[in-house]
């Protein structure tokens, strides 16, 4: 008797006929396709579960319901992500790392998307797509390869502040329980009064920060390129919480023009002693996930996914993220990942329940012009940053650098240069001297 498993040729009236095997075709498709393609940025990550729960209500400043009842436990979703490198690539790789945090509330779901660091390269979604093409691979050779990287940042002097931060020990790290989040966008808390701030996020590591230096980073991405991962899931099993305060920084919206740098530029930084952090909650992680597709590669994340009492600001980098990150989940994972369940909302949400009051966009007449006008520089921020760090650090920053920059064109390396020049010049002299100007 034949197994139904196995396709056979039998006799017909016209000659051999074909049985296919139903179960095998059937197999094969569903192996060819169990996979989904990578995100573009932020490929490679790890989730957990948790809760959120705000030390005391936020009410003076946002009608947020989750940020309102100190006794109730929002529940939530993180996933920790490196930026620029494949699905296949070291956690310790020098890389800004995403931070990204999906509140399940009662008004619908509220994505809060962080980075570990706290600027950006740009401050204009519009050059989002040279930058990723600068920070990955050749398209001839599929190398990574340094020149593209500074021949980036040669054109691009706004990034100066950033390279301070990505080429120190911030830059590396092999432990996402150690690690800090900054939202970089900025958004806007409304009151119940109607009351406006601008409003950036930062979560701080109840374990306290960590980094490593580049020799161990390197020593890491070869003996355990799933270093930081490994950490997160390890802990959660062996019932030990991860736990992260969440601090925020408030300008009202009537002054922001009153500081020397305009505080939607997502390359500046809100300097603490000027804009002090207010402590809002925490976040604790306590279960490890258990279907790594469904509750983390299905997981889409967007800084659209807002709830009543925050809303957008004018923010360029922000602007741009709400349209693209939503465009690319619908690429990646279909134009109803809505209905994942780990991207659907836990509360009943109905037409006459707030999450449909989230604003909308307003109609203004006129044209679109994009004004390159910049308030401030590119350079003090960067400058500050530099004299702000200790001597260790500083012989560290500038070493990282020389070593990725030494066979960069020599056109190139001059000019980054003068920007480090241009921010501090002691910075600038020091890494002239290691490239032997």
């Amino acid at each position: 008797m034949m197994n139904k498993e196995e396709s056979s040729l039998t006799a017909g009236k016209n000659g051999p006929v074909l049985l296919q095997d139903v179960r095998l075709i059937d197999k094969l498709t569903r192996f060819v396709r169990e996979r989904i393609p990578e995100r573009v940025v932020f490929a490679k990550g790890t989730g957990a579960h948790g809760y959120f729960r705000v030390y005391m209500p936020m009410s003076d400043f946002t009608t947020a319901a989750f940020l309102q009842n100190p006794e109730r436990k929002t529940p939530v979703l993180v996933r920790f992500s490196t930026m620029s490198g494949s699905k296949g690539s070291a956690d310790t790789l020098r890389d800004v790392r995403g931070f990204a945090v999906k509140f399940y509330t009662t008004e619908g779901n509220y994505d809060l998307v962080c980075t570990s660091l706290p600027v950006f390269y740009i401050r204009d979604a519009i050059h989002f797509p040279e930058l990723m093409h600068a920070l990955k691979p050749s398209p001839s050779t599929n190398l990574t390869e340094p020149a593209r990287f500074w021949n980036y940042i040669a054109e691009a002097p706004e990034a100066t502040h950033m390279v301070t931060w990505l080429f120190s020990d911030n830059g590396t790290l092999k432990s996402y329980r150690h690690m800090e989040g900054f939202s970089i966008n900025t958004y806007v808390w409304i009151s119940e009064n109607g009351q406006r701030q601008l409003v950036r996020y930062h979560w701080k590591p109840m374990l306290g920060r960590k980094n490593i230096t580049r020799y161990e980073a390197e020593f890491l991405a070869g003996f355990d390129p799933d270093a930081a991962a490994r950490d997160l899931c390890d802990s959660l099993e062996r019932g030990e919480l991860t736990e992260y305060e969440l601090n925020v920084q408030l300008i009202p919206f009537d002054q922001q023009d009153q500081y020397d740098f305009d505080p939607l530029d997502a390359t500046k930084a809100w300097p603490e002693a000027v804009i002090p952090l207010l402590k809002v909650g925490k976040l604790t992680l306590n279960k490890a996930t258990e279907n790594y597709l469904e509750e983390v590669e299905k997981a889409a994340f967007s800084p659209a996914n807002i709830v009543p009492g925050i809303e957008f600001s004018f923010d360029r980098l922000l602007q741009g993220a709400i349209f693209a990150s939503m465009d690319a989940e619908r690429h990646r994972l279909g134009s109803n990942f809505e209905q994942f369940p780990v991207n659907q909302t836990r509360y009943p949400i109905t037409a006459a329940s707030p999450q449909s009051r989230v604003p909308s966009a307003v109609r203004v007449e006129g044209k679109i012009e994009r004004n390159q006008a910049v308030k401030g520089d590119d350079f003090t921020q960067a400058g500050e940053r530099y004299r702000e760090m200790s001597p260790k650090e500083q012989d560290r920053l500038v070493d990282n650098i020389i070593d990725h920059l030494m066979f960069v064109d020599d056109k190139i390396q001059r000019k980054v240069v003068g920007y480090f020049t241009q921010a501090d010049e002691e910075f600038g002299a020091r890494v002239a001297r290691g490239l032997d100007f």
